[in-house]
């Protein structure tokens, strides 16, 4: 299947998008102030939606339909330890030693900011630390394949190598995507090389990457409230 074509953005394009992620980045800065032993997921949930509202924005992922799912039902995912992405907030507790990756989306007129930011709670163990760096240094390194004339799997390739020389596995089935007007636009990114799309990088491109980083397996698997991905060996 053909994808669609990946839109180019003005300069003013960019500077509605910056606005709306600053949101975004005040709200995970907000929550790594919050995050500790004893907070629950909903909690953090709470604030960041009253954080979007009084921000004169709208949350991006509450009421999002991906397929045949019922609508997300919450401002922010929240994935905890073997969780891998869009973990539902709730009734969860925090406690040390934990690693929970929180995921913000937000609509600010009329453009998306979308990122994700994962966190220690308390003491943790020194290979969950080293997960969360290598995961971050992977990160940067697709940021710097990110130049006008590379290629995308420039940026897939700098995230795989980095990742698998350190001993861990990239998600398959999640990718980063393009952003704008809508919250997945095209190109898919994919954390891995040789499948998809390769166009060259062309100025005005507006990329979300993100690295999903596990332990063990790569293989993920859904759960019953057909959102939370957890690792399928619960590394």
């Amino acid at each position: 299947m053909k994808e669609d074509p990946i839109i180019l953005k003005t300069s003013r394009e960019i500077e509605l998008l910056r606005q709306a992620n600053t949101i975004v980045a005040r709200i995970l800065q907000r929550l790594s102030q919050v995050i500790a032993p004893g907070v629950t997921t909903g909690e953090l949930d709470k604030i960041a939606c009253s954080m979007i509202r009084e921000a004169g924005a709208k949350p991006a992922f509450k009421g999002y339909r991906m397929s045949n799912r019922k609508p997300y039902p919450a401002c922010i995912c929240s994935s905890v330890n073997e969780q891998v992405v869009h973990g539902i907030p709730g009734s969860r507790v925090l406690r040390d030693g934990d690693i929970v990756g929180v995921d913000v989306g937000v609509v600010y007129k009329g453009f998306v900011g979308d990122a994700a930011r994962t966190y220690a709670v308390g003491s943790i163990s020194d290979e969950a630390r080293r997960l969360l760096t290598v995961t971050e240094e992977s990160l940067y390194r697709g940021i710097d394949q990110a130049r006008v004339g590379n290629r995308l799997q420039d940026i897939s390739a700098a995230v795989q190598q980095h990742v698998e020389s350190n001993g861990f596995s990239v998600v398959r089935d999640f990718v980063g995507h393009g952003v704008g007007r809508r919250m997945h636009e095209p190109p898919q990114i994919p954390n891995y090389t040789g499948v998809g799309t390769n166009p060259r990088l062309l100025a005005g491109m507006t990329l979300a990457l993100e690295p999903m980083v596990n332990q063990g397996s790569w293989r993920v698997q859904l759960l019953a409230d057909e959102w939370t991905a957890v690792t399928a060996d619960i590394s």
